[in-house]
């Protein structure tokens, strides 16, 4: 009837592990317009969101008070 209650170990896990691939894809982007001619404004806006989730997760990981040293 009751689903499983989430703990608040996996939840900081999956936080950690999501916050590592939006760096990856943040840092990835970032390289891609760095090395670009002519960035085009989709490839800016793109790297604008990318850097806005990273540190906002980032900024929740902070509050949580988890480190990858868990």
């Amino acid at each position: 009837m009751f689903g499983k209650k989430i703990k608040r170990k996996d939840i900081d896990e999956q936080l950690l592990n999501r916050t590592y691939q939006l760096k990856d894809e943040w840092m990835s982007l970032k390289s891609i317009i760095e090395k670009s001619v002519e960035p085009s404004e989709q490839g800016l806006i793109d790297l604008a969101i990318a850097e806005a989730k990273y540190f906002y997760l980032l900024k929740e990981a902070r509050h949580r008070q988890i480190s990858a040293r868990m």
